[in-house]
Formats: C-alpha cells, sequence, structure tokens
C-alpha cells in the first residue's frame, strides 16, 4: 500500500487552488462540497471558476504566483497548473510547511491524492490506484455508480435518523452491528426505497433482534486456495463474522477477505500436531455462539469431505444452535483441474474414489482390492507421509507397477507444483524433489492426460 486511505474534514479550513482552468475547476468543485474556504490564485480564470467567483463560493486572488508571499496557514494546496517549474515550487513550499499538497497528473509531487470519487449523500466512495494507472481509477468508478442507485442517499439518511433509536434498542455493540448489517442487506441495491418501507424493516428488524439470541455459526468450505473459487455465499458470510476459526489448509489470501476485526482463531491441525482437539473445536463453537455471536468455522475444501464438519454439526444440533452450511470447491477436483487430470473420462476412467491417507495408530484402514481397477482413478488426501505404505499396498493388491501418479502441493495457487510418476517409482523419485504437505494424491490412466491438457502454470 504506497497511500494510506485517509477522509479529512475540511469544514472552513483554508485552501488554496493554484490555477483557473478547466482543471483547477474540477477539484474546486470537488472541495466546495466539503464546505472548504477556497482560494484560487492565477493570472486568468475560465467563465465557470468567474461564475463562482461571482456566487462567492471561492475568493479570488488574481496575480502571478509569489511563493514569497504565501501564507502558511493552508490546510491543503492544489497545483492545477502544467507548468513543473512552478509546481515543483509550490510542492517544496507545501512540504517545508507541513500542508498537504496535490499536484495534478505528478502524483511524485503529491503527498495527498484525491482518487475516482463516487458520491451518494454521506457516502462516498474514492478510488485510487495511487497514480499508477488513473484511467483504470475511473473505470472501475464507472462501475460503482452503476451499482449504487441514486436512493442510496435516502437510505444513508434514514440510517442517520434512526441512529439514537437503535443504540437505544441494544446495549451490546454486536447486536448493533448485526441490526445495521441486516438492514443494509435488505435495501442496498434496491432502486425503489420508500421512508415507510424503511420504517417497516427497521422496526420488525429491532423486534426480532430483541427477541431471540442471535448467536449462529457458519461452517464454510472455502475451496482448495484460489480465493477466486469461493462461493458468493461463502464471501458474503466470511466478511459478517464475529469470530473466526480457520484450520491449516485455508490460504493466507482468503484470511484476508475476513473482517478486520473478527476475533480470529487458528484450529490447524498438522500431522501429530493438533493445535486445538476437537473437543475443544466443538465448545468453541459453541460458546461464542451462545454469547450472541456469529462464528465462522472456515475449512480448506469442502467442510463434509474429510473435514469434520459432520461432527462439529452434530455438536451445534444438541446444543440447539443455530447454523449454516456453505459447500465449496473440494481439493480433489479443484486441485485436478488446475494440475489437468480430470478425474473421469470416457476412455481411461468411469469411477472416482476419494479416500483418507491419514494414518491412524500407524496404519491405514482402506480396502486395497477396491483401489485396484483398471477404469477408475483414486484421489488420496493428507497422504504424503503414508505414500510408501499406499504404494506398497497397491502393488501387493494388484495394481500394476506402472500406474501413473501425481502428486500436486498448493493446488489451484500461484505455487503449485505436480510431481509425475508410477507408484513403483514415485518414492524416489519425490526425495529429489522439495514437495511437502499439504498434497494432493492422483492414481489413475486420467494422470497421462496431464501432457495434453495441462494449462495453469
Amino acid at each position: 500500500m504506497k497511500r494510506f486511505p485517509l477522509f479529512i474534514n475540511l469544514d472552513k479550513l483554508p485552501v488554496l487552488v493554484v490555477g483557473g482552468g478547466d482543471i483547477a475547476e474540477r477539484k474546486i468543485n470537488l472541495i466546495i462540497k466539503a464546505n472548504a474556504n477556497v482560494e484560487v490564485l492565477a493570472r486568468n480564470f475560465s467563465p465557470n471558476v468567474e461564475q463562482l467567483i461571482s456566487k462567492k463560493k471561492i475568493k479570488k486572488i488574481k496575480k502571478s504566483l509569489d511563493i514569497s508571499t504565501l501564507g502558511s496557514n493552508y490546510s491543503l494546496i492544489i497545483a492545477a497548473t502544467d507548468n513543473k517549474q512552478i509546481n515543483k515550487k509550490l510542492f517544496n513550499f507545501a512540504k517545508k510547511n507541513n500542508i498537504l499538497i496535490n499536484v495534478v497528473d505528478q502524483p511524485e509531487l503529491c503527498t495527498c491524492t484525491f482518487g475516482s470519487i463516487v458520491e451518494r449523500g454521506d457516502l462516498v466512495i474514492a478510488i485510487s490506484t495511487g497514480g499508477s494507472a488513473p484511467v483504470f481509477a475511473r473505470n472501475l468508478r464507472e462501475k460503482f455508480e452503476t451499482l449504487l442507485p441514486q436512493s442510496t442517499k435516502q437510505l444513508i439518511d434514514f440510517s442517520s435518523s434512526i441512529r439514537e433509536k437503535v443504540s437505544r434498542s441494544f446495549s451490546q455493540f454486536n447486536k448493533r452491528r448485526i441490526f445495521w448489517e441486516l438492514f443494509f442487506d435488505a435495501f442496498a441495491t434496491k432502486k425503489n426505497i420508500t421512508k415507510s418501507n424503511l420504517t417497516k424493516l427497521s422496526n420488525k428488524l429491532i423486534k426480532s433482534l430483541r427477541n431471540k439470541n442471535s448467536g449462529e455459526v457458519f461452517l464454510v468450505g472455502s475451496g482448495p486456495g484460489d480465493p477466486e473459487l469461493l462461493t458468493l455465499r461463502a464471501l458474503h458470510l466470511i466478511q459478517k463474522a464475529d469470530v473466526c476459526i480457520y484450520d491449516n489448509l485455508v490460504s493466507k489470501e482468503i484470511l484476508e477477505l475476513v473482517r478486520r476485526d473478527a476475533h480470529m482463531i487458528y484450529a490447524g491441525k498438522l500431522r501429530n500436531n493438533h493445535t486445538i482437539e476437537q473437543k475443544e473445536i466443538n465448545k468453541l463453537l459453541v460458546n461464542y455462539a451462545k454469547k450472541g455471536l456469529r462464528v465462522l468455522r472456515l475449512k480448506g475444501g469442502d467442510p463434509f469431505m474429510f473435514g469434520r464438519g459432520g461432527e462439529e454439526i452434530s455438536e451445534l444440533m444438541a446444543k440447539n444452535i443455530k447454523f449454516q452450511v456453505v459447500p465449496g470447491i473440494t481439493a480433489a477436483t479443484g486441485v485436478s483441474a488446475y494440475a489437468g487430470i480430470p478425474l473421469t473420462h470416457r476412455d481411461y476412467s468411469q469411477s472416482c474414489i476419494f479416500i483418507t491417507g491419514h494414518e491412524k495408530n500407524g496404519t491405514l484402514n482402506v480396502n486395497w482390492g477396491n483401489l485396484t481397477h483398471e477404469n477408475q482413478t483414486t484421489v488420496i488426501y493428507m497422504g504424503l507421509n503414508a505414500l510408501p505404505i499406499i504404494t506398497q499396498n497397491l502393488i501387493d493388491s494388484g495394481m500394476r507397477k506402472n500406474m501413473p501418479i501425481a502428486l500436486v502441493q498448493e493446488g489451484t495457487t500461484d505455487n503449485q507444483k505436480v510431481v509425475v510418476s508410477t507408484i513403483s517409482r514415485v518414492n524416489s523419485k519425490i526425495l529429489k524433489t522439495d514437495i511437502q504437505s499439504p498434497v494432493i494424491i492422483i492414481i489413475g490412466e486420467v494422470v497421462k492426460l496431464r501432457k495434453t491438457i495441462k494449462w495453469f502454470n
């Protein structure tokens, strides 16, 4: 982040605009909306700027710039000239006197930038690229202009009028936040908003939230790693949670989507090292929900595919805790797709089996004979450490030694690594690589298709 986004109260503060042309006019109109005391210094003024002067919205200073006569009381200076020498002098003056300065189209001479602005009354959205790509910022602004109806202003004004009422209704900050999120979710993108509808909904929500425990658990699958593979529902709930209990397989990029003030609890499970035991996780879910909080149980892949989601739901039901389940793209399907390996194919595989390679007491409880059929694919989760046991059991059960196998680490991400071999040679091959858990293992003739279907690097 090159520039920190900050909204400044310029009410009645002195602002100097140097330049009287069209560019200056656009900046002046923005600053006037903030109720600043604007002075415009230039030798010549455009007709529109003259009109603003005549309406006494701004003060006119008609003369050439003389840095030595400038006062140091300004809160902001805007240089809207095409004279680079003047702009540099203004920048040096502002820097010396600790005054914010914006030099149009010269980001290297700016201590602040305006960004592209979308305005709906008190709602202001400013988009900035730090001067690197202003056209892109304007394109984004156009999308926001389309997304936000003009009635958004009425929504914001109404919410301001009931803030005290909501505060009186709910002493707990968490309850107030839930009220506002439900309220805005109902109206944020609607075009036809009436005060009557707003009043009815606000009263209904207040009554509803007063009469029940609003705590809830969101059991959400975060997919195989790439944040763009999240479902819309998952993203919606991720950004609403008060508490986030997340696993080791959830990517850093997805965790960054969690609301910034949410309480984060790591509950990752590594081989022989469980940060929090499952019983304790269940207890945390129940206790936080009973406090009226919205608890995000964030899991890699899909919560019901080797994710122990069923155990957690059973506990929530036993304790009468409200919950939602959001499926995610399971690692087997997401990772195989990005590795260029279809799990089924008319010529190679008519069935697919998912198993866990996680050992219990040094053994794997697997019917190996069921995995040796020619025209099927086997996908193994969490199997890297048990790979020697897996391959030996498959060979002993009749699988041919040259059966293709692929190991995929950090699939769907920029760090994806794929190792392709056969079940008889893979263990010696991975010794020459730096592949590490977590890994998805794919066994079957479909692995051969990676040579032609490989698309993601």
